[in-house]
């Protein structure tokens, strides 16, 4: 490579440090990251990260941002995929040690890009979750809507990650008189603990089932989606809204549901 190609190559990226690694289980990892100063995003979005390949070249996966606007640091949440090109060299990873950090946040999975209503839902499959956790830290989040349900589906209950942080967001001080506002309803659609949802997101939409274990009627005048995770759930969940009368919101036509597919 010539030098003035890799030298606009380093003008995209800058080199972050590994602080913290932690791992749910043997295929979930979350870490955290250092944040230049002059990283900006809005919650919602991904960034893209960089690892190096023996014999040269880069490898680079995008990931949602889980820590909030504000933080001076970058959190993140990864499946770990046994041959993943990237996530096989990231799990091997320990706090100290680097990766690239694409200088431009990108996506458009932004709350703001709903209308205003009464209830939001987000819903999650996996590492689908991790952009709400950010969202969730948003003051301006917890001030529009009257309520807010956080609905992560998983395989297995061990899947069930950031439990603690998002009991903790009720009582954030930035929000800590709407925390009332937040139910967080897990569902395993695996070996279910007794009483918990134990079908995927789509089903539970058609049955009425997640709606009646949120205690809130669903309806278009009232109820705004995002949704992530995996590619089936999104679509499948997008299909289901819109037999129940719901539809996309587009650039010049707010609608009840924005999405993004989690890998």
């Amino acid at each position: 490579m010539n030098a003035a190609l890799e030298a606009e190559i380093q003008q995209k990226y800058t080199t972050e440090t590994i602080t913290e690694m932690r791992l749910w289980t043997d295929k979930l990892i979350s870490f955290r990251l250092t944040r230049p100063e002059s990283f900006r995003f809005s919650a919602g979005q991904f960034a893209r990260l960089g690892l190096p390949l023996e014999g040269g070249g880069q490898v680079w996966r995008a990931y949602s941002m889980c820590s909030a606007e504000y933080d001076e640091f970058l959190d993140f949440y990864s499946i770990v995929v046994p041959d993943g090109q990237f996530s096989s060299r990231l799990a091997m990873l320990q706090p100290g040690d680097q990766m690239m950090l694409d200088k431009r946040a990108m996506g458009f999975f932004q709350a703001d890009r709903l209308p205003d209503g009464r209830d939001l839902w987000l819903l999650a499959t996996g590492t689908g979750i991790a952009p709400y956790l950010s969202i969730l830290q948003q003051p301006e989040v917890w001030r529009r809507f009257e309520r807010i349900v956080l609905a992560h589906c998983v395989r297995e209950a061990a899947e069930l990650s950031f439990q603690q942080e998002i009991a903790a967001l009720r009582s954030h001080p930035l929000w800590q008189e709407h925390g009332h506002k937040l139910q967080y309803l897990p569902v395993v659609t695996r070996a279910a603990p007794a009483g918990m949802l134990n079908q995927r997101i789509p089903v539970l939409l058609e049955s009425g089932e997640l709606a009646a274990r949120a205690g809130i009627e669903m309806s278009p005048e009232h109820s705004r989606f995002m949704l992530c995770g995996n590619p089936k759930m999104v679509e499948d969940t997008h299909r289901q809204l819109m037999k129940m009368g719901y539809r996309m919101t587009r650039q010049n036509a707010p609608g009840h549901i924005v999405l993004e597919n989690g890998w």
